[in-house]
């Protein structure tokens, strides 16, 4: 077991490591905005209770787990798309919320978001943990779960340049105006997750955005432009089909999740529940959850391949029972007609300039003013209020170009 003078310094993100398996942090323990254990539901820190008992590689649960995810685990005939079937990844992605696209990444982008992953997990894992424990668990997460744009002190990781790079690819710009119906969709932010090996909780099933049930005429106006008909009722407004249609067709939010590494069985592979993107149903709690949603997950997905996901589909990370990390950053884009008051100022204006033409087109509401730094850029913690404090620090400093 590795203490805290010799973690290594360095690893990677899709190689055997190290990293991870920390014995000393509680299976299902949460941690509030100070860091202090933090038992209630809240957040993404619903507790598994068929989580193994100990976060030990060899440990009996936990090897009983990984055989009956070696033998279960994936769902059974997974569409997976190559980046030219347009019409195939937008039938498949409108069924079932979520879409496996292969390929999105060549293989120096794929280098690249690897190294930028390896430099965020670096400044958040080098925050010690408390007594014998390896790491600092995020607020309101699981343990050896750790979101990258939470992390962030900006909430986004637009100012990397690694990530503002993958925001405008020539594999997912043909996609995104075939899921949009047009090139006016925009970007939201930047971030994406990582599962430490050793996270032997399944973290609760829960979508990322509600639909608010609106339908302005924007909404009409994309989804005509998607090849819906619209029906008008006696009263001049689409029917009550017409509306379910529109609102099936029309999710306001898309992200794109790059896989870094092959998923597998045991390294903690996303899974996704198909057609939940269309339910009002709330999700089942870890107690009632079916066997077969917990092994609905996407193995056989590869690393430079993308998950296009519907923001309202049931998601969940999963058990990774590997020495590998399971690292997914992504890039999250809105529809037309949502609120450019949700917009938030992350991306620095040199970056801005350095991206295509469409690029800046889709990045025009997260651009920062010429010469300010957005506030918390570049300052990664788990702690939600030294997350807080961080930010609040660099909006007291004076205003600069990092």
């Amino acid at each position: 077991m590795s203490s805290k003078q010799d973690q290594p310094s360095s690893f990677s993100i899709h190689e055997a490591t190290d990293v991870g398996w920390d014995i000393h942090t509680p299976v299902n323990e949460t941690v509030d905005a100070q860091g202090n254990p933090f038992p209630d539901k809240v957040f993404f820190g619903m507790p598994d209770p068929r989580a193994p008992m100990r976060r030990v590689y060899d440990d009996a649960d936990v090897e009983k787990l990984r055989e009956h995810l070696k033998q279960h685990n994936g769902i059974r005939g997974l569409d997976i798309c190559e980046p030219d079937q347009f019409d195939r990844i937008a039938r498949i992605f409108h069924r079932d919320g979520f879409v496996v696209v292969r390929n999105l990444l060549d293989a120096e982008q794929l280098d690249s978001f690897r190294a930028g992953c390896v430099q965020r997990l670096q400044q958040i894992l080098s925050i010690e943990g408390e007594g014998k424990r390896k790491y600092v668990t995020e607020s309101y997460r699981l343990p050896h779960r750790y979101s990258l744009g939470t992390s962030s002190a900006s909430r986004e990781l637009l100012h990397d340049p690694i990530w503002a790079s993958m925001v405008d690819l020539p594999t997912t710009t043909p996609i995104l105006e075939k899921l949009f119906g047009s090139s006016d969709y925009r970007v939201r932010g930047a971030g994406g997750d990582l599962c430490l090996p050793g996270a032997v909780e399944y973290q609760h099933l829960h979508s990322d955005v509600e639909d608010e049930q609106v339908i302005p005429a924007g909404r009409i106006e994309q989804a005509v432009a998607l090849g819906v008909d619209v029906k008008l009722d006696q009263y001049g407004e689409p029917d009550l089909l017409s509306k379910r249609l529109i609102m099936e067709m029309t999710p306001g939010y898309i992200t794109i999740n790059f896989l870094m590494s092959d998923l597998s069985w045991e390294n903690g592979p996303i899974r996704q529940i198909p057609g939940t993107h269309i339910t009002r149903q709330l999700p089942p709690t870890p107690e009632e959850e079916p066997e077969w949603m917990r092994l609905s997950t996407l193995v056989g997905a590869k690393a430079g391949d993308g998950v296009i996901r519907d923001l309202r589909a049931w998601h969940g990370a999963t058990p990774n029972l590997s020495r590998c990390i399971r690292a997914m950053p992504n890039v999250e884009y809105v529809s037309p007609w949502v609120s450019a008051a949700l917009s938030r100022q992350t991306m620095p204006d040199e970056i801005w300039r350095g991206l295509t033409s469409h690029g800046k087109k889709i990045c025009r509401l997260v651009k920062a003013e010429p010469g300010v730094w957005p506030a918390g850029a570049g300052e990664m913690h788990p702690i939600a209020s030294r997350r807080k404090a961080l930010k609040l620090q660099s909006k007291q400093a004076p205003e600069q170009t990092k």
